[in-house]
């Protein structure tokens, strides 16, 4: 039964500031697995800018003997990314958020793209295997070769495949207490018993979809083509701002020392260098000013402290300060 307006929001307006908590919290913000989260969730809600651009879902349904007959790619890599109502969605972006944070964070959001992409066709090309294999072998069709699926599920399940495998806990699944590293295929069966409607081949490809990309990690222990390829635009794509910080930095015109900091040292310097006996700072032979802490330069090349006698080394925070009215 259709839920009311004011109802039917109140679990996105939960999923949204759950979603915010959650980042706030976070020293660092996953951006992959935000940029889940709204896709998922802007194709849900079809917003006016997006409509013209975005399928029905009776156009983007898996359905295998759809897929299989009319070679309809589309329906094979957008069903994922559309839910049949809101306790759906919530469902999988909750369990999105948790899964997408924890193996983002562990592994980099390049090779996290990689593997969502990944298991994303491993799991709809493991699917779409099984419920043909039924129909050829078992002659099997009612059930999976001609059914509706669609939602997020089958790729959170071969997440979930990958987060729990280096697990030695016991997780609670349900009421029942099993192996962590196990506890996909408990949730797997449990889910089937108690709720009507799911698609038992979707959940079980993506199960497998994780198995297989743990084998093929094991196997292929270096960096894959894909994750390479993403890093290097990601690199490209940083130059040019980098680039400008660099042209913007030569165009303040600071004349910079060696760049040493750090306890006195009774050595020799750098050629065309003084060291500052306040900071240690090594400054360009050029300056007569410390660039570091302010103090003059003496005319036999040391410095000259500008604090009392009482203190040698001046404080850190005014040191700070003084750098800061310098060059800010």
């Amino acid at each position: 039964m259709e839920m009311g307006r004011g109802r039917k929001g109140m679990m996105l307006s939960f999923l949204a500031i759950h979603a915010a908590n959650e980042y706030y919290k976070l020293p660092w913000k996953p951006p992959v697995t935000a940029g889940l989260l709204a896709a998922n969730t802007l194709v849900y809600l079809r917003p006016a800018f997006l409509r013209s651009l975005l399928p029905p879902i009776d156009e983007v349904w898996f359905n295998p003997h759809l897929i299989i007959k009319y070679r309809d790619l589309k329906r094979f890599f957008l069903s994922p990314f559309f839910h049949l109502g809101e306790s759906h969605l919530v469902y999988n972006m909750m369990s999105l958020l948790w899964k997408g944070i924890q193996l983002e964070t562990s592994m980099g959001s390049a090779e996290f793209a990689t593997m969502v992409a990944t298991l994303l066709g491993m799991s709809q090309g493991i699917t779409l295997l099984l419920a043909k294999s039924l129909l050829l072998f078992f002659d099997y069709e009612r059930a999976y070769y001609y059914e509706y699926a669609a939602g997020f599920s089958g790729v959170l399940f071969a997440m979930k495949v990958v987060l729990n495998s280096q697990s030695e806990n016991y997780t609670n699944v349900y009421g029942l207490i099993v192996p962590t590293r196990h506890a996909v295929w408990a949730e797997l069966i449990l889910i089937q018993m108690f709720v009507p409607g799911v698609s038992f081949l979707g959940h079980l490809g993506g199960i497998l979809a994780g198995i297989l990309y743990l084998k093929l990690k094991s196997v292929y222990s270096g960096s894959d083509p894909v994750t390479l390829i993403i890093k290097s635009l990601t690199g490209a794509l940083s130059w040019p701002l980098s680039f400008v910080r660099n042209l913007f930095g030569f165009r303040r015109g600071r004349i910079s020392g060696r760049g040493t900091v750090g306890r006195r040292q009774t050595g020799r310097t750098v050629s065309g260098t003084w060291r500052c006996e306040a900071c240690t700072y090594d400054n360009s032979s050029w300056l007569n000013i410390c660039e570091m802490c302010g103090t003059s330069r003496g005319d036999d090349g040391n410095s000259l402290n500008q604090f009392s006698h009482h203190s040698r080394d001046p404080p850190l925070e005014e040191l700070r300060r003084r750098r800061l009215e310098r060059f800010g």
